[in-house]
Formats: structure tokens, sequence, C-alpha cells
């Protein structure tokens, strides 16, 4: 069992580190707004530190679960921040979905200091992390990666080193890009089939039965249809993503014209009101 800090208790956070509880790991949390983490200990007991510094002394790993970049540097090489507090061979692993400059900037500054940084973005949503079963791409340097692999197992079904330091951010992108096209494409398919006179539900039992089945079809379309998006991942949170992706994009030279025209589609949402949508939610701009 490990002694374990954890830094940022939202709606993924919060059941993560849960998990690792379960497991018998030793445990301190911060979050910023101390209140969620007095809650956390009350579910899960251990213990609450005021800072991110005061939170990781001593321990082994680190893991943090924040909001984007900014976020990210306030916690690591801000003032209060993890790292100058980490012990020497800690492995610091981020959860956090953000940039692969920032990964490869703090995976540098951690090595400078005699410590280790993972970039691990997750797939899986909000449900996977209550139960456990969420997708993590890592990146960084293959000797902490061993070491953390077992201990992320508590809230992972599958976990792999992709590549170098901000490999992990880049598979994470790949994902955003993917689920941007498949939740479009779901959401022109449910609206034409209703324009059609189709019950589109029955459509989708027929057709996900073959080549057009994905996760977004078993899982939302069935909510799309119902007029629900309160499940998970918010249009404002996709949308950062989604900028991270063409940001990346402008570097590397990649074509991304699907995935920069749904990002404006999102913007759509967003002026409908919808921020806080879960992304299926595509779907409302085209029966508005």
């Amino acid at each position: 069992m490990a002694k374990i800090a954890f830094i940022g208790l939202g709606v993924m956070g919060f059941p993560m580190a849960g998990h690792l509880a379960a497991k018998g790991h030793d445990l301190t949390v911060y979050n910023r707004t101390p209140a969620k983490a007095q809650d956390w200990v009350k579910k899960h007991g251990h213990r609450a530190a005021p800072t991110p510094a005061l939170a990781t002394q001593g321990a082994e790993i680190v893991f943090a679960c924040v909001g984007n970049d900014d976020d990210l540097r306030a916690i690591t090489i801000g003032p209060d921040g993890a790292f100058a507090t980490m012990s020497n061979g800690a492995i610091f692993v981020d959860h956090t979905t953000a940039s692969a400059d920032v990964a490869r900037e703090l995976h540098a500054k951690a090595a400078a200091l005699g410590i280790s940084f993972i970039d691990a973005p997750v797939s899986g949503g909000q449900a996977g992390a209550e139960n456990g079963v969420l997708t993590v791409m890592c990146g960084g340097d293959s000797a902490p990666y061993a070491k953390a692999e077992p201990v992320i197992a508590a809230f992972a079904r599958a976990c792999r080193l992709m590549g170098g330091s901000g490999a992990g951010q880049l598979t994470k992108m790949v994902n955003q890009i993917c689920i941007a096209g498949l939740v479009e494409g779901l959401a022109e398919g449910l609206h034409f089939a209703q324009k059609a006179g189709l019950d589109p539900l029955a459509v989708v039992d027929v057709i996900s039965k073959g080549a057009a089945q994905s996760w977004q079809m078993e899982n939302r379309s069935a909510t799309m249809v119902a007029d629900k998006f309160d499940f998970g991942f918010a249009v404002d949170w996709m949308r950062k993503d989604l900028g991270i992706c063409l940001s990346e994009a402008r570097r590397n030279g990649a074509h991304l014209p699907v995935t920069a025209l749904v990002d404006q589609f999102y913007s759509e949402v967003q002026k409908m009101g919808g921020s806080r949508y879960d992304t299926s939610s595509l779907i409302k701009r085209l029966n508005k």
C-alpha cells in the first residue's frame, strides 16, 4: 500500500480518490474549495490538507485532477505548490486533460527536482470514475510509470504508456476528436430519423447491431431523443478540450475540419444556454 496525495476532488477526482482509499492506500487530499475536501474525509476517512504542498509531504505518489493548464501549474509550481515538498523519487500523476506543452514543461521541472511527472488523462466520464472503470492514457518515463500503474488500477480498467512526456495528452486529443465527430453524426442521424417520421429508438435498435454501433449510440441515443442532457461531461469542458486539439493541430500540421466545425456547433449550444449540458446536446441545435 502506498502513501498517496490526491489534489482536486471534482466530479472525477472525488470518486477516483475514493477508490484509492478503498484499496487501502493512505491518503491525504487537497481541494481548492476546502468544504469539498472535508466532505471527502467524512465519507472515506483519512485526512485533508490546506495546501498542495502540505498534502504532498512524504507522499510516494501524488495524483491530480484539475481543470486546465493554469490550474495545473498553480498546484505544482505555484505558491504552496506540490513540487516544493515532494520527496526525491516521488511520482506525480496528472489526470487533468491539458496541453502536451504543459505536460512537457512540468516533466522537465519535475526531473530537475528529482521527481517524476506522468501525464495521464482519462476517458470514461463521471460514470467511469464512479465505477472505477476509466481508461488512462499516459506519457512519461517507463520506470515511474511501472510503479504507478498498479496503483492507477484502483480506478481504471485500462492503462497504457503511450510514449514520452506529452504522449498521454496527445492520445486524449485523439479521443476527443473521435468523440466530437461521433456525437455530431449521431445527432444528425437521430434528427433525420425524426424528420423522416421514423421512430428514432426503433432505428437505433436496428442500426446499433451493425456498423454504425458506438458507445455514444448505446449510451446517449435514448437520452438525446428524450431531450435530457445531464449526463456528465459538460459542453464547456468539451470546448476547452477541442481548443487544445485545434491548437496542437495548428502546430503539427494536422487537418481537423470536422473537429473545427463541431467546436463551432458547441459554441452555438453554449449561446442557447447549454454550457453545462453534456456533450450529446449537439442535437438541440438541430431541433431548435
